[in-house]
């Protein structure tokens, strides 16, 4: 079951928001908790165990995490200084013995400490590596995303940023909570620590999230659907047999569908949890109005984006330790991100295409030569060489079959002739999907989230946002729900 499915929308999710309203506030962590966990079951049950494992047991690792003295006094709890104070005034009090004795136990506290953790990432890490490399079934569903949020909560609580979570419900919640827990975005425990403690259900806050789900169901079901259907029909004509302007005019096709499938699904998760009391982050920001790719990947996947520069590109020294260190810590990311998206090798050449060039645009960037890319004619030009290379990148992502790959990239350039192609293809093509493409270049753009800002308080908005819900079932019940791309992550 997906968000854009007949049975989630007309059955599970009225029917949970219903029981999630009547419950006591006490007890809404459970209810979501177990929505969640039922939520999960319907789309992946076999896996339903594994999700389940995995919570119990970091959530058991996360209890021995926590340094005493680095995390943030709790409610009640007197500040740090003082206590820090208090024991040194004890201190002066002791033996020696006593004072060798205490400082013992602590460093041996403190390497127990170290030792689970590096127990928990490496369990987490191996688990995900093993799922994606070595088993053929397929992924457990969503294990990818909740494995990163598992990983961000145990180096936080190790790090002393942020207190471990002693009650279980309140973890699990955070890790199964249905909105992200397939496709994300990927939320830190600080971002909804304090919603899980209290939060507001209301009928504004229910109003507010459908506004910003159904904008999102519209970009899945009425513009990637659709626009994938260009994509389709290319891949079953066969990529031998299709023209060079073809190849380009499905490339950009591609971009496009998976941008809205990938977007409306994010913003219905972040519709779903203003519905639900929770303030989820933004995971896009019109990443197809970026000059570079550098400043793209800035806007696309916000929250993955994030978590490697938190827990992986920081860490290495990011760009503080030289030019070479750092282009050496770019090339780990984004290695990293390449396998934690697939197991085959186009993903690494995808992965490998987008670290050459930022690692280009950052060398362009140090002799000024991109100062003059930001105004007037070089501000096009930019735009230009983004929607250049981004669908080149995009098809290295999708087409998992080198041979394959090979032949559609040397259509594209020209550097292979085709086995036959009838004349005008893409202009064929082009004047099937017009309307839609020209939709969906017009939706990259900030004009729409502007005009939904707008009008989505007033009556005219209310009425067209009720007519796209509608639309969309329509569509869904006469051409059946597609599943998420990114479900396969």
């Amino acid at each position: 079951m997906v968000f854009s499915s007949i049975e989630f929308l007309l059955f599970f999710l009225p029917l949970f928001l219903i029981l999630y309203g009547l419950s006591p506030d006490k007890i809404k962590n459970a209810v979501l908790l177990t929505g969640s966990l039922i939520f999960y079951a319907l789309g992946d049950v076999k896996s339903l165990p594994l999700l389940m494992l995995s919570v119990l047991i970091n959530y058991f690792f996360g209890l021995h995490l926590e340094r005493r003295d680095s995390v943030r006094p709790r409610k009640g709890q007197r500040p740090e200084v003082e206590t820090g104070q208090r024991k040194k005034n004890t201190a002066k009090k002791k033996s020696k013995k006593e004072v060798i004795y205490e400082n013992y136990i602590r460093n041996r506290a403190e390497r127990i400490r170290r030792v689970l953790f590096m127990t928990a990432i490496l369990l987490n890490v191996t688990l995900l590596i093993c799922f994606k490399y070595f088993r053929k079934e397929g992924l457990p569903l969503g294990i990818s995303f909740y494995t990163f949020q598992i990983l961000s909560y145990l180096v936080d609580v190790y790090r002393g940023e942020e207190e471990k979570e002693t009650s279980f419900v309140k973890f699990a919640s955070y890790v199964v909570m249905f909105p992200q827990l397939v496709c994300g975005p990927i939320i830190n425990y600080g971002q909804v620590r304090d919603a899980l403690g209290s939060r507001r259900y209301t009928i504004r806050g229910i109003q507010e999230g459908l506004k910003v789900f159904t904008l999102g169901l519209a970009a899945k079901v009425l513009l990637a659907d659709t626009i994938g259907l260009l994509w389709q029909d290319v891949e079953s004509r066969g990529f031998e047999s299709i023209s060079t302007q073809l190849a380009w005019l499905a490339a950009i096709a591609y971009s496009l569908m998976l941008y809205f499938d990938f977007c409306g699904y994010s913003l219905m998760a972040v519709g779903l949890g203003r519905m639900l009391g929770f303030e989820l982050p933004m995971n896009f920001k019109n990443p197809y109005m970026a000059g570079t790719v550098r400043e793209f990947y800035r806007r696309w996947h916000i929250t993955l984006g994030k978590w490697f520069s938190r827990y992986v590109y920081i860490p290495l020294g990011g760009n503080r330790r030289g030019t070479f260190r750092t282009v050496c810590n770019l090339l780990v990311v984004w290695v990293l991100t390449s396998v934690w998206h697939g197991s085959t090798i186009n993903f690494l050449a995808w992965g490998l295409m987008l670290w050459l060039l930022i690692v280009m645009e950052r060398g362009l960037e140090a002799i000024g030569v991109l100062k003059h890319l930001e105004k007037g004619v070089g501000k096009i030009i930019s735009h230009l060489y983004l929607w250049a290379v981004i669908p080149v990148t995009w098809i290295c992502f999708e087409i998992s079959d080198m041979e394959q790959l090979q032949i559609y990239l040397g259509r594209m350039f020209g550097v292979i002739e085709p086995v036959k192609v009838s004349a005008g293809d893409w202009l064929r093509i082009l004047e099937s999907y017009r309307w839609f493409l020209a939709a969906g270049l017009s939706a990259c753009t900030p004009v729409v989230m502007k005009l939904f800002r707008r009008l989505k308080d007033t009556l005219p908005g209310g009425i067209i946002l009720a007519l796209l819900f509608w639309l969309c079932v329509y569509r869904l019940r006469t051409a059946g729900d597609n599943p998420f791309r990114y479900l396969q992550f």
